[in-house]
């Protein structure tokens, strides 16, 4: 009985812990959310520029009012350039987006051979996931708001079903899951510094469901209305707002904030500390659960993307907050002369009071052979010369478009006039190139960004994958390549990143055509080898045109598949070889590292040997 009444009290105990701990967890959220509710405010007055709805402010309480009209007549029309500016901006960021790949960190064999398996694990992560999607919903909320995030997990019921369990539920191999997620969604513990890094602790909230709390941690919370948190959310990027609260916000009934607050490593928690609240109520408390950080810690599952740095602030700044003055005038302008313009076209009358009656002439106008009865002997009802429209209403108007590409550094000449003083090719691609060369800081942003990500795919890899998992990839000589692999191998401390920029085939033609009339592609007697000529035709796009006209590659795949062979005996040589092609093949891997590892290192050599000797051979009959 004792017993019994001291686990009771244990239990109540630890229940009064997660009970503390769920509301300590839950101020600390919302006193976040108050430091930054400026910032969120100047999001939500973007979206709504972005969205079309650009007769608001933000008034001295901190709320998004509307703006009454002055005068119950004033033309209120919204001429938005600031969607299709933003779009120009997202379209050329797609077309410079660079194309992650890993590169070795030296020529030995075994480093090529790891880099060449982590830019194939990357590939079909990126492929599987849609990651060029989810690059562009962040990129969206990043240009309009400022900043945008990639969070990157390991989702266990992902990838290809392997088992069943002894219940009955299918049991998956698991896969890398990345969500971009809003600005509006991070709250970190100090808004004054720039990097993810320097954050010792981050929260991200989101609005859900209470039945989804309930399907992803067996917890029954109570629901209720909620705002959303990530502003007019998933519906933005279709430029439509939802049901919104006066704030702006969408509302979602039967709902409640999920709280993930992250706490790296330090000496109380020498693995870090992740604690996810909803309702009240503790979901989870423990380690932070991912190996994703250099030299084996463990940090935040995300990565940041900013549109514009600001020194000393950890959310980046929109070219939105910039466009708005010049929005807001460019607005006041075309409506003025509109009105004006209107003016003209209706006229102005001017009557004689008590000639007329002036409540019909103010329901019907002067409609063409109206009639117009004025009382005898008074004065006849005349126009009132309005003028002409001002050139000065022409002037504003072309500079405040020329403001808008000042600003946003997008002036695509396809949809201008050409300059009259540029006529040549050569002078039209210098300034396209300028022109995509101001977008150069927020595309190093990017690059930043899917580096980061690229990093944390690898690396949850290797601490999830296990020793055997099948992948399917595509090799150099377009063969579809099924195999196992060992997720220990993706050594990502060893490897460097490269991003390569995606070029158009157009590009790659007139880069690679200034190489060869160079002379860089070919030898000294002008001619290019097999092995160039493959490489240069997989460059312009053409898939397995090379395999058609040219077999060299399925050569060089065929010495390499003897490379691996020849470890364990003797592999003889076939007539129908490209000797010179298999001669340079193994030639390589005997200067290898791999093969100076290798235990029985004699005994291949002269099986390498013989095998070279007998190319040789073959080769001069």
């Amino acid at each position: 009985m004792e017993q019994k009444k001291r686990e009771q009290a244990e239990l109540s105990e630890k229940e009064r812990a997660e009970k503390a701990l769920a509301e300590e967890v839950t101020a600390d959220f919302l006193r976040r959310r108050e430091e930054r509710r400026a910032l969120e405010v100047s999001w939500l007055l973007n979206v709504r520029f972005f969205s079309g709805d650009q007769y608001c402010d933000v008034s001295p309480l901190g709320d998004i009012v509307e703006e009454d009209k002055r005068f119950y007549w004033q033309s209120r029309r919204v001429f938005n350039h600031i969607a299709p500016t933003v779009d120009s901006r997202i379209a050329k960021l797609e077309k410079m987006r660079p194309e992650l790949r890993v590169r070795a960190f030296s020529d030995e064999e075994g480093d090529l051979q790891a880099a060449k398996l982590a830019t194939g694990v990357l590939k079909f992560v990126q492929d599987r996931i849609g990651f060029a999607e989810i690059v562009s919903k962040a990129s969206v909320w990043s240009e309009v708001c400022g900043s945008s995030f990639y969070k990157v997990v390991w989702s266990e019921k992902g990838g290809r079903q392997v088992a069943v369990g002894e219940d009955g539920t299918p049991v998956y191999e698991g896969e890398v899951q990345v969500v971009a997620v809003p600005p509006f969604e991070i709250f970190p513990d100090r808004l004054d510094v720039e990097e993810l890094e320097s954050v010792a602790s981050l929260i991200h909230a989101q609005t859900v469901s209470a039945a989804y709390v309930f399907e992803k941690f067996g917890v029954a919370v109570d629901g209720e209305e909620v705002e959303n948190l990530s502003g007019y959310g998933e519906p933005m990027a279709g430029r439509l707002p939802i049901e919104r609260s006066a704030q702006g916000y969408g509302k979602l009934k039967d709902g409640v904030i999920l709280i993930e607050r992250y706490i790296r490593p330090n000496s109380a928690y020498p693995k870090g500390r992740l604690e996810i609240v909803a309702g009240g109520k503790l979901l989870y408390v423990g380690d932070l659960p991912y190996v994703n950080e250099s030299r084996g810690q463990r940090g935040f599952p995300f990565a940041k993307q900013d549109c514009l740095r600001v020194p000393g602030a950890f959310f980046g700044c929109s070219v939105v907050d910039r466009l708005i003055p010049v929005q807001r005038a460019y607005n006041a302008v075309r409506n003025r002369k509109h009105e004006f313009l209107n003016r003209i076209s209706m006229g102005v009358l001017t009557v004689e009071d008590g000639s007329v009656d002036t409540d019909e002439l103010a329901e019907e106008g002067l409609l063409p052979g109206k009639i117009l009865v004025y009382r005898q002997g008074g004065k006849a009802p005349e126009m009132l010369d309005c003028g002409n429209v001002p050139s000065e209403f022409k002037d504003e108007e072309d500079w405040l478009e020329k403001e808008f590409a000042l600003i946003s550094g997008v002036s695509d000449l396809s949809q201008h006039s050409m300059p009259t003083r540029v006529t040549s090719a050569t002078g039209l691609q210098l300034l396209l190139a300028q022109d995509e060369a101001r977008l150069s800081a927020t595309l190093a942003s990017v690059e930043r960004a899917m580096k980061e990500v690229g990093k944390q795919i690898l690396r949850l890899y290797r601490q999830f994958a296990g020793s055997a998992r099948l992948m399917t990839l595509t090799g150099e000589n377009k063969k579809t390549q099924v195999f196992y692999f060992n997720a220990a191998n993706l050594e990502v401390s060893d490897i460097q990143f490269e991003s390569q920029e995606a070029a158009t085939p157009e590009e790659k033609r007139e880069t690679l055509l200034k190489l060869y009339e160079a002379g860089i592609l070919t030898d000294e007697n002008g001619n290019m080898s097999k092995e160039n000529k493959n490489r240069v035709l997989e460059a312009f796009g053409f898939g397995g045109y090379e395999n058609a006209r040219d077999i060299s590659a399925l050569h060089i795949a065929k010495a390499n598949e003897e490379n691996i062979d020849m470890r364990g005996g003797e592999v003889d040589v076939d007539m129908y070889d490209d000797h010179t092609l298999h001669i340079g093949e193994h030639t390589r891997f005997l200067l290898s590292a791999e093969f100076k590892g290798l235990k029985d290192r004699e005994r291949v050599k002269e099986r390498f040997l013989a095998h070279i000797a007998a190319h040789k051979r073959e080769s001069v009959r």
